[in-house]
């Protein structure tokens, strides 16, 4: 079967509003600035062929790498292939190989260089002749911000930020946007003066998720959840990214930046936004992005920030069986670093639907596994017609939404334990992506990838949303360097430190163990 012939009936990414047919994008290319890093090599390049082999992209499709590198095309597409080959989640076949490699084009040069410019416009015309690309590229900036604006004054001097009539020129810009609320708008006044704001695609990648995107199904085409979906019936909410892993060999983007900047103000904002946010008029990307604006304007913080959250630093433990070394022992780590890898915070949002309802943020490295989930924890029965013996085991109801690795969704209840008394105990039920579907998943830059080509923003978030994120953190950003150096140290493969437990303490509450 030809790529382009793949059945919609076993595509993941098939169009939702016609289920006969595959969302394919038309006629494009993508301009990846930034082919030499980590990103490109583990994750886009693999995506893109991923989504070629899935018969998800035109036949013309091409990929542009530009860097400062002495290549010529071939060795581009050498580059491209070894992360094919170690990366690329559904099999390997010469077809879609061969067919997808003819749209390789390299263009060596710095991002300050005129002529490297020009040379990338003239490259950029050829395939609009030689592939049929008609006109439409999307310029991928997997770069540091910092250059941001020397690649979009670029882009505009050289004509590629203009599109041809009947075509369409788009910017993908990656994480972090900005590293405080005067930063991001900085780099969005920078992108705005090249690219209109329906051209820009903000990358979250944890928003291409299948199960985030689970969630709005599992709250809106569901009867029984969403009239439970609020203060009356939710005790609190407590959203978690955790990982097993230190910053190998991110020290240089890491230190200075920490966990509550790398993961707080993006993916946690963006999950606790989704979980929280009323039911959209439709889910195009306006009626989206206004509910998820409406419920980050609504967030509080807490009175007291010295209660209300914790940061920590990992220190030397056992991870996996094996002893690993603390964050300050990490290569390019500054010895007196202050910098958290693990980051908590008490937020509560002031709408009728949530009032009283804490929402508990955590994140960390070297925590005891990786796992990102959404609990919603619910309130106890008010009146339980048994024996306090019968109960002593039975906790709170929660929904847990599991976005990785393990992708579901499970329900904790109290049932009768079998036996001649009545003695309740908590179970539970639970859906696994991988079990229920014979399907698979597709990787969340897949999607993302996807929808840059089709020009579907609902996944995307725009600056309204990235800016109030930063409103949400600057403060306790502010209130964390006033502290000095005052950070708490956690033994690696624990869940972090003793501030963050105290910060659920306080309230009557525990961290959930996933």
């Amino acid at each position: 079967m030809s790529p382009a012939r793949v059945s919609a009936t076993h595509n993941p990414l098939r169009d939702p509003r016609d289920k006969r047919l595959p969302r394919i994008a038309g006629p494009s290319s993508l301009v990846l600035f930034g082919v030499t890093g980590d990103l490109a090599r583990k994750k886009l390049m693999p995506a893109i062929y991923d989504l070629a082999n899935r018969g998800l992209l035109p036949p013309g499709f091409s990929l542009v790498g530009f860097a400062r590198r002495d290549w010529a095309d071939q060795d581009f597409g050498k580059v491209v292939y070894e992360s094919v080959k170690e990366r690329s989640r559904t099999p390997f076949r010469e077809d879609v190989w061969r067919s997808l490699s003819e749209g390789f084009r390299f263009v060596p040069g710095t991002f300050d260089d005129p002529k490297a410019f020009d040379l990338l416009a003239e490259t950029v015309r050829e395939l609009d002749e030689q592939r049929g690309t008609g006109g439409n590229h999307a310029f991928y900036l997997s770069i540091p911000p910092s250059f941001f604006a020397t690649v979009c004054e670029q882009l505009q001097r050289s004509g590629l930020s203009t599109p041809t009539p009947g075509s369409w020129r788009r910017v993908v810009i990656e994480k972090p946007f900005g590293h405080d609320l005067t930063s991001a708008r900085e780099l969005n006044e920078i992108v705005a003066e090249v690219f209109p704001a329906d051209s820009v695609f903000r990358i979250d990648h944890y928003l291409g998720k299948e199960t985030v995107q689970n969630l709005l199904a599992l709250r809106f085409a569901n009867q029984m959840f969403e009239p439970v979906w609020n203060s009356h019936y939710v005790d609190h909410v407590q959203i978690t990214m955790a990982e097993d892993i230190g910053i190998g060999g991110r020290a240089g983007y890491y230190d200075g930046i920490g966990a509550a900047r790398d993961v707080i103000q993006n993916h946690l904002l963006q999950l606790l936004a989704l979980t929280a946010m009323e039911e959209p008029v439709s889910f195009d990307a306006d009626h989206l992005r206004s509910e998820k604006e409406k419920v980050l304007s609504a967030v509080r913080l807490p009175r007291d920030l010295a209660e209300g959250t914790a940061r920590g630093q990992y220190a030397r433990g056992w991870q996996g069986g094996e002893e690993v070394g603390g964050y300050l022992e990490e290569d390019g780590v500054a010895t007196r670093s202050t910098t958290e890898t693990y980051a908590a915070v008490k937020l509560e949002i002031d709408t009728r639907r949530w009032a009283g309802v804490p929402f508990y943020l955590r994140t960390g490295k070297r925590l005891g596994k990786r796992v990102t989930e959404i609990a919603v924890v619910f309130k106890k029965a008010p009146h339980l017609p048994f024996a306090d013996t019968a109960t002593e085991e039975l906790g709170q109801n929660a929904v847990v939404i599991r976005v990785q690795p393990d992708e579901g969704v499970t329900m904790r209840f109290g049932a009768k334990v079998p036996g001649a008394q009545m003695e309740v105990r908590d179970v539970t039920m639970d859906f696994g992506y991988g079990r229920a579907f014979t399907e698979s998943s597709p990787e969340a830059y897949e999607r993302l990838i996807l929808d840059v080509l089709l020009g579907e923003p609902p996944l995307f978030p725009r600056h309204e949303e990235v800016e109030l994120s930063w409103k949400i953190l600057d403060p306790i950003e502010e209130f964390w360097a006033k502290q000095g150096g005052r950070i708490d140290q956690y033994p690696s493969g624990t869940w972090g430190p003793s501030s963050a437990d105290a910060l659920m303490h306080r309230d009557g509450r525990e961290w959930r163990l996933p």
